[in-house]
């Protein structure tokens, strides 16, 4: 009998010693959730991603490639780019169910998730409504526009409605958007869903600083087109980040204070047809930068 108990001990121990190993791999693996192994940044609420203009000399499914290929796992699609993976027609809030439902099911190949769509605008409620409604079929978190200002109630209606947030884009002045002021202005007393998409290259191309430009947007930052450029005017250029006149560190870590949340969308716009080296070495600059104090 006492030998009996004693195997028995030693079963329930052993089991117990299995169940506790498969628990930490479950965590390392991702089978309870998603991994954060190697994505450092997602512990802290980023997505960091590509947005697919990066690659827009390629089709949306090779963009989804070069993302998975830069060890990032979410991408931001653009209006109008060739599809590809043998599913014909362009990135476009227009299309069809089942052709919707084909892109997520190619995307799961390459390992990458859309999270945000644009950017875009809309010239009435009926194709407003159209795109939040594509949003809500693809999943998506965020969808980046300029739209008109005469819009911002019913994108603020919309974004409550849908649950996806709206952040507008600035692209450079003399853009409607080019100053963070005036998105400000704009969004007044609207949905928290409805903030800034903060182009920090567009930022440096209007002359204005992009750390400053985030300080003053404090709050109301929803997403991101991270980007280091090689000059402070008008005709600087994407280099690696790390490597530039933008600061990135500095970028990093007023993100970190402001417990910012949200998509940090990747745009290399440079070296077209051969960047996706550039957007790698970039992420392995940004996850090192994340690791600083």
């Amino acid at each position: 009998m006492n030998f009996h108990k004693h195997q028995l001990s030693h079963l329930i121990y052993g089991m117990g010693l299995l169940l506790i190993t498969v628990a930490a791999g479950c965590r390392s693996t991702g089978l309870t959730g998603t991994s954060t192994t190697g994505y450092q940044e997602e512990r802290r609420g980023w997505k960091l991603g590509t947005q697919a203009f990066t690659f827009n000399r390629f089709s949306f499914m090779e963009a989804a490639a070069k993302t998975d290929s830069c060890k990032l796992r979410y991408i931001e699609a653009f209006p109008g780019q060739e599809i590809g993976g043998g599913i014909p027609g362009k990135m476009d809030y227009h299309m069809e169910p089942a052709k919707r439902n084909l892109i997520l099911e190619e995307l799961k190949k390459h390992h990458v998730k859309m999270v945000a769509f644009g950017v875009i605008g809309a010239d009435n409620e009926a194709d407003w409504i159209k795109i939040f409604e594509f949003g809500k079929a693809m999943g998506l978190e965020t969808i980046t526009a300029e739209p008109e200002e005469k819009d911002m109630q019913l994108l603020s209606d919309l974004c409550e409605q849908y649950n996806i947030k709206v952040a507008i884009h600035n692209h450079a002045k003399p853009s409607r958007y080019w100053n963070p002021d005036i998105i400000l202005n704009a969004i007044k007393g609207k949905s928290k869903k409805l903030g800034l998409c903060a182009d920090l290259g567009h930022w440096v191309h209007s002359g204005l600083d992009p750390l400053d430009c985030l300080k003053k947007a404090e709050g109301h930052v929803l997403h991101l087109h991270m980007k280091d450029m090689n000059g402070k005017d008008e005709n600087a250029h994407d280099v690696h980040w790390g490597t530039g006149a933008t600061n990135v560190d500095a970028i990093v870590k007023e993100l970190k204070r402001q417990k910012f949340k949200g998509i940090i969308s990747a745009e290399y716009e440079y070296n077209w047809d051969n960047n996706t080296a550039d957007v790698a070495k970039s992420v392995a600059y940004f996850r090192e930068s994340i690791q600083k104090p």
